[in-house]
């Protein structure tokens, strides 16, 4: 019989915190365990126990493992998982997970067809699109992950993982993973987790005395009182309290016969004393000796291979026909020693991974290492395809023979793949590998793949602490040109990082090293390099003609020696500079890169080129259309980032449209989710775009609110400064009727331009600035066809208010036909943009009564009706005022009473008693209150005489507070 325990045994509490867990999970209340300890101890059997209460609750269950082998396979306990499950219930079906299917086709090989090639999701968009499918598997009765021996795993893995475990909390998903108590990325991740509190940690003990006793009697199906004394003390003293070592403690007793039946108990034969590791050698060499030879061949092999081993590689090592294969193997599975690894169906596993590790011990040292030097040698020239799993395992034969420098070179050409197919955080582990086992003549170009791998994979100062340590090489020699490449794509890195300092000092290292006369291809590289240098802030800015020509001669230069990232880099340059000369120029580079990025099959480059061409088109043309054809093909290549990156753009259209359900509706889906994955970008321009729609709504709290969210994810530190004083600042003092507000952020927007080149537009200073001088009387004609004529006056949003400044400047001097022109195109131009338009309406009109042109009584109308509609008071009583000093008759508007909240409706107040008391929750003076509506000081303090009375408070400032209360939330 074999020692096997049918129950768990001594972890009451630990069973007990898991069926809490699952619980939690049912309503909606993720959770994450991790169950550390020693091998042995029992993870396993209660991640097993897990998994049958769990199906009893008819939850759904995912349950993978990380290799045992040393093999680095990127997701493989994330991929064993979902397709564990997959395969019983068929893939979901879910429109709503539509969209992150190309991101997950990583780890759902169904999803595969139809997904981008050639572009690599990164972790974090993986990770997010997991908990998205996770959420929809567990909608109904929650869902558990099981991903046991994560010490094993691979830095990927161990990224999803922590990413998944820190938004758990509202989401009906049970994560319970194990590991060892080993130093690794693993370890420190569960440490980490538990201290932020976001995980659950149970480090697990070996038994105690009585509950060993209960352990050996379940396993003998005997009273635990009737375990022999002598057994027992054995049993604590050799086992330690682990589980599994008192199960193989008790084969051997029972193989040898020491312990054996007496009527209906058992008794003990004498047994010799032994230290533990000894012991459980000669026990599985006993155990081997006693199997027949084909078999216990078949097994050491496997052992060298690893605790879990594919059949294809056993079969290629031993040289087994498939019937002798499967007969030896299945014999080997009725001894208990390995049985099919349920995950993969082309896979066994050994019992538990101390089996697999006693196995290889008990063979001669010279032995273990000639088996696995022929191992080694027949996988490596089996005739199939070496891939990054086949080399990997060959280097760790290798190893085992006693060759470092092969399994060096192995693992270098492993990580080279890796860092190839986007796998950064593998690359990096598999070259530190190399690293450590290469000979003298490998170590550089190990070292230079390791660090464009940590340079790649985000680490740039690691990255660049490498590329110095690095040994010098011959000048203008091959090794130096391969040296320059390196400092190249470093570069790279560091200006899209927009570290100025460190991509000069990499541009400098890679020419000091290709000499004046670099190649074609690298003379290209570089120049796109110092192009993008160039642009970034604080940086001497070339003669734009000089630039472009640069830009241009490496598009071209790199197209004709085969290099088309080089290409789309060097277009994407290009399309940039280009925009001082107009924007048909800057599309034209694009189309350029589009076409490029299409031919090659380059996807990630192409949704950037149709990203930038429907930027383009919105701003010139106020139509969002390619935008959203933009949106859509980022969705289908999976990449997170630049759907959200559109999404952004896409909420930033729609508050200048004043579609505000749909800017909302975008803004709310992307800013957390933006926030989560790290996308600080687009996380800050989504936050601009939802205080510009307060502001342009003039709720005035709300976009301080929104505002200040900005300014804690850096948006004070980045390029969207001018808009954030432009289009959001300046827009929100106009509604609050506050022009020397609105004046002042526009010259901070010129200001800050000044310092900071821009290529972006949208911040005023072709538009509206031009505007408000000009009806200030600070601007002339010339100033106003200086601005004109620059490429940002183009754009829909600008040229709007620049046909009211040229309305305005004909109208005084007397030709009102062209001021009436100026005025109809006013009106086509600004049809997408409402609130601009009525804005345009209001601001102007008080000049044309001045000066006598155009309708600017309708004008003042019609402003009104849509600012009182919109619920903007300020702009709508300063309609209002306008008309009246006009002399005319202004009809008033008694209605609005159903934007009083019940409280105050009851106790009489007005609606123009409720416009005075809106805005007490910003505790302006009387005079601040008059000015704003458009009314007298003392109107307004009768109106305050009525609201202290009619809500009962005692003072002004009791007043203030209740309002501030009450319109939180109220525009």
């Amino acid at each position: 019989m074999r020692a096997n325990s049918p129950v768990v045994v001594g972890r009451d509490e630990e069973i007990g915190l898991l069926s809490s867990a699952l619980d939690a999970a049912r309503r909606r209340s993720g959770r994450a365990l991790f169950l550390v300890g020693e091998a042995g101890i029992g993870k396993s059997r209660l991640v097993g126990e897990c998994a049958y209460r769990a199906y009893g609750l008819g939850m759904p269950v995912l349950r993978g493992r990380a290799g045992s082998t040393g093999l680095v396979v990127p997701f493989r306990p994330l991929v064993e998982a979902l397709s564990s499950h997959f395969r019983a219930a068929g893939t979901p079906s879910d429109p709503e997970l539509a969209p992150y299917h190309p991101a997950l086709a990583r780890l759902v090989p169904e999803w595969r067809n139809g997904a981008a090639a050639g572009y690599t999701e990164t972790v974090v968009e993986l990770a997010e699109a997991l908990l998205r499918l996770l959420s929809v598997l567990g909608r109904d009765t929650g869902c558990v992950v099981l991903l046991e021996d994560l010490h094993d795993c691979d830095t990927e893995t161990v990224a999803v993982v922590e990413y998944v475990i820190d938004n758990l909390a509202d989401l009906p998903v049970l994560l319970l993973g194990t590991l060892r108590p080993e130093q690794g990325t693993a370890l420190d991740l569960v440490r980490s987790a538990e201290q932020r509190h976001t995980a659950t940690v149970v480090e697990l003990r070996g038994l105690g005395d009585a509950q060993v006793r209960a352990l050996t009697g379940a396993c003998l199906e005997t009273p635990p009182e009737r375990i022999p004394e002598a057994v027992h003390q054995r049993l604590v003293a050799r086992a330690a309290g682990n589980p599994y070592l008192v199960e193989v403690l008790l084969d051997d007793l029972l193989d040898t016969g020491r312990l054996r039946r007496a009527g209906d108990g058992w008794e003990a034969a004498d047994q010799p004393d032994g230290t533990l590791p000894s012991r459980i050698l000669r026990s599985w060499a006993q155990r081997l000796d006693r199997m027949d030879e084909p078999v216990r061949d078949l097994l050491l092999t496997a052992a060298t291979l690893g605790s879990q081993f594919s059949v294809a590689v056993l079969q290629t090592v031993t040289g087994l026909a498939d019937r002798a294969l499967f007969t030896h193997l299945r014999s080997a599975v009725e001894t208990g020693v390995i049985a099919p690894d349920g995950a993969a169906p082309d896979r066994y596993t050994f019992r538990h991974a101390l089996t697999a590790e006693a196995l290889v011990s008990s063979l001669a040292p010279a032995e273990r290492a000639a088996l696995a030097r022929r191992a080694a040698s027949a996988v490596e020239h089996s005739g199939e395809p070496l891939d990054e799993d086949r080399r990997q395992l060959v280097a760790s034969l290798e190893l085992a023979a006693g060759n470092r420098a092969g399994a060096a070179l192995q693992l270098a050409e492993a990580g080279r793949r890796m860092l190839a197919a986007g796998s950064h955080g593998s690359a990096v582990v598999l070259l530190e590998r190399s690293l450590s086992l290469a000979a003298e003549a490998d170590l550089a170009g190990v070292q230079e793949s390791l660090a464009v791998a940590r340079a790649e994979g985000g680490d740039l100062d690691g990255a660049l602490a490498l590329a110095d340590a690095l040994p010098p090489v011959p000048a203008h020699s091959e090794a130096a040109a391969r040296r320059g490449d390196v400092h190249i794509k470093i570069a790279w890195v560091a200006v899209m990082a927009e570290r100025a300092t460190d991509t000069a000092r990499q541009i400098a290292a890679a020419r000091g090293l290709v000499g004046p006369s670099p190649s074609p291809a690298r003379r290209a590289s570089l120049a796109v390099v110092d192009g993008h240098l160039s642009l970034l802030p604080g940086e001497d800015r070339r003669e734009p003609e000089a630039a472009e020509r640069a830009a241009l001669t490496a598009a071209e230069t790199a197209e004709a020696e085969g290099l088309p990232v080089v290409a789309c880099q060097a277009w994407q340059l290009l399309a940039l500079l280009s925009r001082e000369r107009g924007f048909d120029a800057a599309d034209a580079c694009l189309e350029r890169m589009l076409s490029l990025s299409t031919e090659h099959s380059l996807p990630l480059w192409r949704v950037e080129a149709l990203v930038r061409l429907g930027v383009n088109a919105f701003m010139r043309t106020g139509d969002a259309a390619r935008l959203h054809s933009a949106r859509t093909a980022a969705a289908e290549l999976g990449s997170l980032l630049l759907a959200q990156t559109v999404d952004g753009l896409l909420a930033m259209n729609a508050v200048m449209s004043a579609r505000w359900d749909e800017a909302e509706e975008i803004t709310g889906r992307s800013v957390e989710a933006s926030a989560r994955i790290g996308n600080h970008g687009a996380h800050r321009y989504l936050l601009l775009a939802g205080a510009a729609m307060a502001a342009h709504r003039g709720r005035r709290r709300e976009a301080d609110r929104a505002l200040a969210a900005f300014r804690r994810a850096g948006g004070e530190r980045s390029a969207l400064v001018p808009l954030r004083l432009g289009f959001c600042g300046a827009i929100g003092a106009l509604l609050d009727e506050d022009r020397p507000r609105a004046l002042a952020e526009l010259d901070a927007v010129l200001a800050w331009e000044r310092d900071h080149p821009s290529y972006y537009y949208l911040s005023g200073r072709f538009g509206l600035r031009p505007l408000l001088r000009v009806l200030a009387g600070e601007a002339d004609r010339g100033e106003y066809e200086d601005v004109a004529g620059a490429p940002g006056a183009a754009l829909a949003w600008n040229r709007q208010f620049l046909e009211l400044a040229e309305a305005v400047l004909l109208g005084r001097e007397g030709d009102h036909a062209g001021a009436a022109q100026r005025t109809a195109a006013f009106h086509a131009r600004s049809a997408a943009f409402p609130v601009a338009r009525h804005l345009g309406l209001r601001l102007v009109a008080e000049a044309a009564l001045a000066d006598g042109w155009g309708e600017p009584v309708l004008w003042l109308r019609t402003a009104e009706e849509y600012f009182y509609g919109a619920g903007a008071q300020p702009p709508a009583a300063a309609c209002r005022a306008a008309l009246r000093q006009a002399g005319v008759s202004v009809t008033q508007h008694r209605g609005g009473r159903d934007r009083i909240p019940p409280p105050l409706r009851t106790n009489g107040v007005t609606p123009r008693e409720y416009e005075v008391f809106v805005l007490l929750a910003e505790r302006p003076g009387n005079q601040q209150i008059a000015q704003r509506l458009s009314i007298s000081p003392r109107t307004v303090e009768k109106h305050l005489a009525s609201l202290i009375s009619k809500t009962g408070r005692a003072n002004r400032t009791a007043l203030c507070e209740f309002a501030a209360e009450c319109v939180v939330d109220q525009p």
